[in-house]
């Protein structure tokens, strides 16, 4: 195989390196937030929490406590594991119930309503807080209540915005109708500039409620009150008995081997078998064997991902209210790969689970540890502030992830009491070879298994250097069946994939994803971050 031109996928950014700890996150206070408890010696699942309670501070357009957690890492013990925390439907949101109260408002009968992107019907039960608490208790060394602090101190002593959190903030002037909103989170009723030093004082004092009485006073308390008062004042159908019910859960995660590396993902109601399932497909296609960038790899790369979109979409929902294929199975990409030729299959469709999640954004972050610990922690509110709705004067935004229901009921995900809807976040880890482990992920919405398909194979297939290897120019296959590339994207290959029947659209890169990964290779640390974002790896 051809040599990688190194000089081609170089950034301004390097690889960073630490000899006790590594953090790398899409927002630098945060990042900071996370090495300063490992300096004070947590593990990489304390630095985890301080990181992203910080992240839900100083980036509130993408991440928040009415939000969902997801984890997925590799522990000192040798133990490779995954947490979810994501709450189902409200007990009362029937499809017949949510129907009839969003009729009026789309004007049409009933039984031709949809699920609407945003507003009280949108609001599942938040995972957060108690996901935030059983990862410390499980698998941290420190308490809660000190990890929150970074975060409190941001919220209430301020920080400066940076510029693409700053771009994100603009959504809320038009999605926050309510006074409580919009007092929570704009400032004389805009968004904030770049570099405008701003407090979120409700949302501080919420946390420091949560570090003084522990996560149940947002499933349980009056934090949980004023959730369950704000949906239903808005004609929703959450209720406390919905919160308290709640509980994350640990679980074994999804995996397969790609060129000799093991990859874990979050199986369903997450979007892990889509990665899955591509990588498989691609590995039967030969797709890694090809040059890097070149047009047979991306062509056959973006064939598997296709495939695993059509298969994902219409079978992954909440185990427990349907089972699914093998789609990890090297037997189903066997037979899969069989439906790829030279040119672009018009003959598969991609498929949605819901609602459009396909440029939803959120918030990553990976950590490793001198222990051997790696983790890829996620929290997100699905679409940038969430539903619109901010609880009461808790300064928490609750979030949409309920758009992804159908109110189709033959729809794989279709709406129903006590359903945890599809889900697109799915933290990683990868062994990629004797005591090599790396916790990873790519954000954005359908963009996720597509980013972690490109990184594997940048990392396994071409032993790029963890930086090179988030700076490689990407691709994305569209919901409207497309094939995006971003703007450094080498023309000639776009040229050439538009000849073998890609509908080939160049989009901006903001579009495609954010990644961060960090890695413990034989006792050295190392960490990158996306290039496409606002943050940066540390270590120390």
């Amino acid at each position: 195989m051809q040599a990688p031109d190194l000089d081609r996928f170089s950034s301004r950014r390097s690889t960073v390196y630490g000899q006790r700890g590594v953090v790398a996150t899409s927002q630098p206070l945060a990042a900071q937030a996370g090495i300063s408890v490992l300096e004070d010696g947590g593990n990489a699942f304390d630095a985890a929490v301080a990181t992203a309670a910080a992240l839900n501070v100083v980036e509130p357009t993408s991440t928040g406590l009415g939000g969902d957690v997801f984890a997925c890492y590799r522990t000192a013990d040798g133990d490779v594991g995954a947490m979810r925390s994501c709450g189902p439907a409200p007990a009362d949101a029937t499809i017949e119930n949510v129907r009839e109260a969003v009729a009026d408002d789309q004007d049409v009968a009933p039984e031709n309503a949809e699920m609407p992107d945003t507003g009280p019907h949108t609001v599942t039960v938040p995972g957060t807080a108690r996901g935030w608490e059983a990862t410390v208790e499980r698998l941290g060394t420190q308490d809660l209540g000190e990890l929150l602090q970074p975060a409190i101190r941001y919220a209430t002593d301020g920080y400066p915005v940076t510029e693409g959190i700053a771009s994100a903030w603009d959504h809320g002037e038009e999605l926050f109708e309510d006074d409580n909103a919009r007092d929570a989170y704009l400032f004389d009723g805009a968004s904030p500039d770049v570099g405008q030093e701003v407090t979120l004082p409700k949302l501080g004092r919420t946390l420091q409620r949560i570090a003084d009485e522990g996560a149940d006073v947002v499933y349980e308390g009056d934090v949980a009150d004023a959730i369950a008062s704000e949906v239903q004042s808005h004609g929703g159908f959450l209720t406390t008995e919905d919160l308290a019910d709640f509980e994350p859960e640990f679980l074994d995660p999804v995996s397969t081997t790609y060129n000799g590396a093991e990859v874990y993902e979050l199986p369903p109601n997450n979007q892990g078998l889509v990665a899955l399932e591509a990588l498989n497909v691609a590995a039967e296609l030969g797709a890694g064997e090809h040059p890097l960038g070149s047009p047979d790899s991306t062509h056959y790369f973006a064939e598997a991902m296709k495939l695993a979109f059509h298969d994902g979409h219409h079978y992954i929902t909440d185990p427990e209210f349907e089972d699914h294929p093998p789609l990890a199975s090297k037997e189903w990409a066997a037979e899969r790969a069989g439906a790829v030729g030279d040119t672009c299959n018009d003959g598969v469709s991609f498929g949605v689970p819901g609602a459009n999640a396909e440029d939803a954004d959120t918030v990553l972050l990976c950590v490793a540890d001198d222990e051997g610990n790696v983790v890829s922690f996620i929290n997100s509110r699905f679409a940038g502030f969430g539903s619109g709705l901010v609880a009461g004067d808790t300064g928490i935004a609750l979030q949409n992830r309920g758009s992804s229901f159908s109110l189709d009921p033959d729809h794989p995900n279709s709406l129903e009491p006590g359903k945890r809807p599809f889900h697109t976040l799915i933290p990683a880890v990868a062994k990629l070879g004797e005591d090599d482990w790396a916790a990873f992920g790519v954000m954005g919405g359908y963009m996720q298994p597509q980013g972690h398909v490109q990184v594997v194979s940048n990392l396994v297939d071409h032993d790029l250097p963890l930086q090179a290897a988030l700076d490689q120019a990407r691709w994305r296959y569209r919901e409207d069946g497309s094939l995006a590339v971003e703007s450094s994207f080498d023309s000639h290959t776009a040229a050439k994939l538009a000849r073998r029947d890609h509908d080939v659209a160049l989009l901006p890169s903001d579009l495609f994803g954010g990644a961060q990964i960090a890695r413990n290779q034989q006792g050295t640390l190392s960490a990158a971050t996306e290039p496409r974002k606002d943050g940066n790896a540390q270590g120390y």
